[in-house]
This record gives structure tokens, C-alpha cells and sequence, in this order.
């Protein structure tokens, strides 16, 4: 089933929220939001290589997520 729409923007915002604390980058919600989703995105591919699936729940897509999102702000300060 998953956490639907509405709490994929939520539950996005607060692990983009978390991760540019984490990080320390001055984001606004919108991005927050955007580093979120794409965060968790990111990270179930890779975690899915090895196997490893995050449960369709609020709590372990949010660990996902904020995780995934310190890895893009980090991936993209290495480019920069």
C-alpha cells in the first residue's frame, strides 16, 4: 500500500528538514521536500541491489529518506 501522496511530501519535508540540519545547509522547505523524496528514492534503489527493503510505513521511510538526502547534499558538494 505505501504512505500515499500526502505523506510522501510530508514525510519528505521532514527527512529533507533533518538532513540539511544533519548537513548543515541552508535550504528552504521546498527543496527540503524535494531532497527528501528524491533521497529516499535513491537510496531504496541502492539498498534494493543488496537486497534491502524499507517497509511501506512512515518511520522507516523517513530514516530512508533523511539518509538519502544527506547523501545527495553530499554527493553534490563533492561535485561542486
Amino acid at each position: 500500500m505505501g504512505i500515499g501522496f500526502i505523506g510522501a511530501i510530508i514525510v519528505g519535508g521532514l527527512a529533507g528538514w533533518i538532513a540539511s540540519a544533519i548537513m548543515k545547509t541552508d535550504t528552504g522547505i521546498f527543496v527540503n521536500i524535494i531532497l527528501g523524496i528524491i533521497g529516499a528514492v535513491v537510496l531504496n534503489l541502492i539498498l534494493s541491489f543488496f537486497g534491502i527493503y524499507a517497509a511501506r510505513a512512515w518511520l522507516p521511510q523517513l530514516v530512508v529518506g533523511a539518509a538519502g538526502a544527506c547523501l545527495l547534499i553530499w554527493g553534490y558538494r563533492r561535485l561542486r
